[in-house]
């Protein structure tokens, strides 16, 4: 029941979006409005998972929604917005990471939130174990949190994240097996540990 529910909500949210879409593509900037506001908080939580830096996150979305302003009239489908949207939002904070790797601040970024991280105890409650998990998820190198992330959380199909990540659909499959194997070995450090 619930997964049927779930699709006709979804189906709907989409059909609004298309013709939010359609709006922006004819001028109408209260559609604009609109659309920003229904997506603005789900590809920051994106554009941060990429980046791990709130800030560049919201760098990432300005200059997201600004590509997002100036394109969207040459959107051919309109049902196509979310996987658009994503990518273009996935394309600037690659912009920003290729940018600090040259100055090395991210690799340090992530070893700190990796020596932070704690170690749960033998019984835990379900908010623990949620707790947890998002731990050993913020562990995982950005690719493997992206990926999981597009698939687990918001809930893309193998084909849309294939054009989100502009990688091939086999390479979208590998990716989150290795991903999973990843996580389940921190997970399994975590209980041993």
């Amino acid at each position: 029941m619930f997964h049927a529910t779930y699709i006709k909500m979804n189906h709907k949210e989409g059909i609004k979006d298309e013709l939010l879409v359609l709006r922006c593509q004819e001028g109408d900037a209260a559609a604009f409005e609109e659309l920003l506001e229904r997506w603005q908080d789900r590809l920051w939580r994106h554009a941060w998972r990429l980046t791990g830096d709130e800030d560049a996150a919201w760098d990432a979305m300005q200059e997201t929604w600004l590509n997002i302003s100036r394109d969207i009239r040459r959107l051919r489908s309109p049902a196509a917005f979310r996987a658009w949207a994503y990518r273009i939002a996935t394309n600037k904070c690659k912009d920003w990471i290729r940018k600090e790797a040259r100055t090395h601040q991210a690799a340090e970024h992530y070893s700190e939130e990796v020596s932070r991280a704690e170690i749960p105890q033998n019984s835990l409650t379900l908010k623990e174990q949620s707790e947890s998990l998002s731990d050993a998820i913020s562990r995982l190198p950005g690719k493997d949190r992206t990926i999981l992330s597009l698939k687990y959380e918001e809930d893309f199909d193998i084909d849309e994240i294939a054009a989100i990540l502009d990688i091939p659909e086999g390479t979208v499959k590998s990716r989150l097996h290795y991903a999973r194997e990843h996580l389940k070995k921190i997970l399994e450090r975590k209980k041993n540990g």
